[in-house]
């Protein structure tokens, strides 16, 4: 595939030449059909799009960017996350290959919402360890279905609130908005993983209709993704303090890892997008639209781990480690990071088998009815979303042996003194486990709002408005579990279960020592024996410590003014917000039994906005914006219920539903140039203050009459101070088909500290993002290259430090040839060097790196 890649650019390449030769010599006369197909050229363009992105931004009263359609196609991206990168100021999370989820201006991917049509769409999460939080999945949304993209970086009154860093409205197309009466459109790509080999068909197709009288029109569009997934990872787990006694007797207080491993992840994705939308015009005053959307995505995944065990091997804390070598933390505590551990269990092998999914649909009616001088909108509407396993095999094999390990900066060196990873007889299953998720969400809405005109006053127009939303969010746990002595149990080795051995696993991450190939299982003898034996073994039990429901009623009044006198325009006005939230969960009591527990909390938000618009002449704009956000915390947190410690039952843990919300004072002041067609030269600066960040603390409680110490999260009395500017430079070059998106960000974030706490850097915050996109666009040829980067990022306080996300830069490429007005071919190429995602803490503890490898498409695209 990447050779016929290569060879397909060459062709176009050769053919555009040929063309422009063509069209260099004097042309007799241009037909009416010509005449047409230059003006389809002009209209869908790479050029003409992105003319259309700064006329939005241009006429926008806030601080805005967009994406339309046509320049969602000319990227090689597969889901909304990795359009969105494009955007100045978002970086987006890439841990499985594809933008998952996004932060904006610093902020972590929490604090940012994203809408379909102006409303919240609910999303869920497939894995088990994945919290529930408000980030939105966007592995639920192909760019095929989407219209427009608007990332609103200053809020106004009537615009939800929820984010701190920005709100990304998705909008899907309309019937009427089509230029003809009858459009249909279609594609079929094959997508070449490189990492696991394989192709997959990628299907989409598009009908829209509206009758003569455009007073009725209909679009269905269906999107089908395949996508064979491989992640190859070397990964240490973080664990706690252990006490290191070494051959001598030596006790060394210490971090320690759980342990470590060589991990290979497969998953079979399989996505189904559909998009209906109704639109109905009676008259000239009246658009009424019924829209729904349903993606459903089977994710079947398949994680085979080979490990070494540190703390997973402590006895009544204690570590026994030969010539153990450690490292000083920032907290001043030591961390081990070389010795010998074993004999006894030295190696341990973790297959997992997970029959995963997400899914999620949203059905929404809008209408608008426009008077003489005022306008009226409504919409309401219901969202709901599921996901995560109905399967999670857990198989546990265990072997002896002496284990070394040598852990630094990248560096996972690990070495099986008395065994072999190739040979499948060294291992034993003594356990196993089916941890099954289910997670769900769905939300009710209804909004209505009047805009009324004003006349002969620098105040143009008024809109007020309120909102109802009703929303529940549950997660659910049942744990089997199996073992020798279960009914139909069998202690099957690994070569009972093995065909051979595992693929050679990162190449491009292996570090000095790293293992890199063993024994591993044969999915056809998994699926023919060992699991057949689960199912006969397997006793279940719900797991009552992570079962919660989350129910948010929220409520909103807004009142929105637009003026404009002279060269000066812009809104502003106020959105006052009611949240009552009620937590259930379930607290385990001093007898290890749990008891429903559940807990209200309530609070009230003023939420003003300004935005400010100078049109200092034709060419230059000035903009200014202060406003007040609130962003709510993460559902996860919320969860009511406390489990004991399972050595000191005095000690627990728990959430706090009475958490308070993220609010954030901002500013953003900025100029935009617009010198030449399709051209603009920008810079905004912006600074934002929040007032807490979440925490975890152990205190001592009274609960049911019986004093425990409960660590939970709590609000800092301090937050964040996030400052920065977004650069942005695009122009097209003359006629020469030539042109250049280029947009830059810094951001210097710090955050607050609290007594007794080590000071963290902001989550999610890098300081440099960099885009550049170059195209090329002439003779029916559109090349376009593309280079995202961001500079490292922090994650969560981990041994003594804090995770550290290193540097990321990755190259993309599309090509597309119109052979026809009507058909075109197109290539594309993900991950042109093979980046990897690197994690080490700040002390250089190594907690994974992980290898996604290129991806590449080839296609072809028709519509009539």
């Amino acid at each position: 595939m990447p050779q016929l890649l290569t060879a397909m650019l060459g062709a176009l390449a050769l053919q555009a030449v040929q063309a422009a030769d063509q069209a260099a010599a004097p042309a007799v006369a241009a037909s009416a059909a010509e005449a047409e197909k230059l003006d389809l050229v002009e209209i869908t363009g790479v050029r003409a799009t992105l003319k259309k992105n700064l006329a939005e931004k241009r006429e926008s009263l806030n601080i805005v960017d967009s994406i339309r359609a046509e320049d969602l196609g000319k990227f090689p991206d597969k889901n909304v996350a990795d359009s969105l990168q494009r955007v100045p100021g978002i970086s987006v999370d890439r841990s499985w290959g594809e933008g998952k989820a996004i932060f904006v201006r610093g902020t972590d991917k929490n604090l940012n919402m994203t809408q379909l049509n102006g409303q919240a769409v609910s999303s869920s999460e497939w894995w088990l360890n994945e919290p529930q939080t408000r980030s939105f999945n966007y592995d639920m949304l192909p760019s095929e279905i989407v219209g427009s993209l608007d990332v609103f970086k200053s809020p106004s009154a009537d615009l939800d609130e929820g984010s701190v860093g920005g709100l990304v409205i998705v909008r899907t197309r309309k019937p009427m908005e089509f230029k003809d009466q009858l459009t249909l459109q279609g594609s079929v790509e094959a997508i070449y993983s490189k990492l696991p080999g394989k192709t997959d068909p990628q299907l989409s197709g598009l009908l829209n209709w509206k009758n003569d009288d455009k007073t009725f029109g209909v679009m269905v569009a269906v999107n089908k993704q395949k996508r064979t997934m491989r992640r190859d990872g070397l990964e240490m787990f973080s664990d706690g303090k252990y006490n290191i006694v070494d051959q001598n007797g030596v006790n060394t207080p210490a971090y320690a890892a759980w342990g470590g491993g060589s991990a290979i992840f497969r998953q079979d994705r399989e996505r189904t997008t559909a998009n209906l939308a109704l639109q109905f015009r009676p008259n000239s005053a009246t658009d009424i639209v019924l829209n729904y959307m349903n993606s459903d995505m089977k994710m079947d995944n398949n994680n085979q781990n080979y490990l070494w065990q540190a703390g997973g091997l402590a006895v009544n804390g204690n570590i026994a480690v030969t010539d153990p070598k450690f490292i000083t933390t920032s907290d001043g505590t030591k961390a081990l990071v070389g010795g010998t551990v074993g004999p006894k269990t030295g190696v341990s092998f973790e297959p997992i088998y997970r029959n995963s999914y997400v899914k999620s649909d949203v059905l929404d009616l809008d209408g608008t009815y426009q008077g003489s001088t005022w306008k009226a909108h409504g919409q309401v509407g219901s969202t709901s979303s599921e996901g995560g396993s109905s399967h999670d095999y857990h198989f546990w094999m265990e072997g002896d042996t002496r284990t070394q390990i040598n852990m630094g900066p990248d560096t996972y060196g690990v070495k099986y003194l008395d065994i072999n990873p190739l040979d499948p007889k060294a291992l034993t299953l003594k356990g196993g486990n089916d941890r099954i998720r289910k997670m769900t969400g769905k939300e009710n809405y209804a909004q209505g709002d009047v805009t009324f005109d004003v006349d002969n006053s620098v105040i143009n127009a008024v809109k007020v408005g309120v909102k109802f939303r009703d929303n529940t969010l549950q997660n659910t746990r049942i744990q089997g579990t199996a073992g020798p002595g279960s009914a139909g149990w069998q202690s099957f080795s690994l070569a009972d279960l093995s065909s051979g051995a595992s693929p050679q696993l990162s190449q491009a991450a292996n570090s000095p020592g790293a293992l890199t190939q063993y024994a591993w299982f044969d999915d056809g003898l998994v699926a023919s024996k060992g699991i057949p034996m689960y199912q006969k073994s397997m006793v279940y039990a719900d797991v009552l410590s992570e079962d919660y429901k989350i129910h948010e009623k929220i409520s909103a009044a807004y009142a929105k003014a637009e003026y404009a006198t002279g060269k000066l325009r812009g809104d502003f006005g106020v959105r006052l917000v009611r949240t009552e939230q009620t937590s259930e969960g379930f607290a385990q009591l001093a007898s290890g039994s749990f008891a429903p527990t559940s807990q209200t909390n309530s609070y009230t938000d003023a939420l003003p906005n300004l935005n400010v618009v100078y049109d200092l002449s034709k060419e230059v704009i000035l903009r200014g914006a202060v406003s007040r956000a609130m962003a709510r915390q993460s559902f996860d947190l919320l969860n009511p219920g406390m489990v004991r410690d399972g050595t000191v039952l005095s000690k627990a843990t728990a959430g706090n539903p009475m958490l308070k919300p993220v609010h954030s004072n901002q500013a953003e002041l900025g100029a935009e140039w617009y010198f030449a067609d399709a051209s603009m030269v920008s810079g905004t600066a912006f600074i934002k203050k929040l007032d807490s960040f979440i925490y975890k603390n152990a205190q001592s409680e009274v609960v049911n009459g019986e004093t425990l110490t409960v660590t939970r999260p709590y609000n800092a009395d301090n937050g964040a101070d996030i400052k920065g500017f977004e650069l942005q430079y695009q122009q097209a070059f003359g006629n020469t088909g030539f042109g250049t998106v280029v947009n830059y960000t810094y951001t210097d974030a710090k955050a607050g500290a609290v007594a007794g706490q080590p000071r963290l850097q902001v989550l999610g915050n890098s300081r440099d993002q960099f885009n550049w996109s170059g195209y090329y666009e002439k003779n029916g040829l559109s090349l376009r290259l593309s280079y995202n980067y961001r500079s490292k990022s922090y994650g969560n306080l981990d041994m003594g430090g804090q995770d550290v996300n290193s540097a990321y830069g990755q190259w993309d490429a599309t090509a597309n040839y119109d052979i026809t007005p009507k058909l075109s071919v197109y290539a594309s190429a993900v991950n042109l060097t093979n980046e990897l995602v690197r994690i080490n803490t700040t002390d250089g503890l190594p907690i994974g790196v992980y290898e996604n490898g290129a991806r590449y498409g080839l296609g072809l695209r028709i519509k009539y």
